[in-house]
C-alpha cells in the first residue's frame, strides 16, 4: 500500500540525504546514488524542491544542491506538498449530484483518514526523522557514519 506518491518519497529521501551534510553541495547523481533513486527522476524532484525553496541549487564547478532551511522547522508535509500535494476529497469523486454538498459515508471516512495523515505529516519535522532511537533507517537511507544525525538550523 502506498500512502504517498513515489515522487514524495524520493523528495523525502533526497532531503534526508542532504541533511546529513548540510554545508556540502551534492550533485543530483550523488544524491540519486546515496538514496538509491533514478538519477533523472531525482533531478526532477530536486528541481521541484528548489522551486519550493526547500533546496537551493548552484550551477557550475563545485555546484549542486543543498538543503535551504531549518530541519527543525520544516515538516514532512511541506516536503510532500512541494512535489506532489496530498489530495483531499472535497466533492464526490463519482460526480453524483445527490452528493454535491455532502460526501457519502465512505468518501467522508476516506477524507477523514486523509485529514489525519495530513495532520501527522504536518506535526512531523524533518529533524524528527533523523533523531530516532529506532533500528529502522528513515526511508531506507543509510546514514553516513560519523555524521551528525541532528543537523542544526541556519
Amino acid at each position: 500500500m502506498q500512502l504517498i506518491s513515489r515522487t514524495a518519497e524520493y523528495a523525502l529521501r533526497a532531503i534526508l540525504w542532504l541533511l546529513q551534510e548540510p554545508a556540502r553541495s551534492q550533485t543530483a547523481r550523488q544524491i540519486a546514488a546515496g538514496t538509491r533513486t533514478p538519477p533523472d527522476y531525482t533531478l526532477k524532484v530536486l528541481q521541484l524542491l528548489t522551486k519550493a525553496g526547500l533546496v537551493r541549487s548552484q550551477r557550475g564547478l563545485g555546484g549542486g544542491f543543498q538543503f535551504a532551511s531549518d530541519p527543525a522547522k520544516v515538516s514532512v508535509l511541506e516536503v510532500i506538498n512541494a512535489v506532489d500535494p496530498l489530495e483531499r476529497i472535497l466533492a464526490c469523486p463519482l460526480g453524483l449530484k445527490e452528493h454535491a454538498h455532502k460526501l457519502c459515508p465512505l468518501h467522508r471516512g476516506m477524507d477523514d483518514v486523509a485529514a489525519q495523515m495530513e495532520a501527522t505529516f504536518a506535526q512531523s519535522k524533518l529533524v524528527d526523522l533523523l533523531n530516532t532511537d529506532s533500528a529502522s533507517v528513515p526511508l531506507g537511507i543509510k546514514l553516513k557514519p560519523g555524521k551528525p544525525a541532528a543537523p542544526t538550523g541556519r
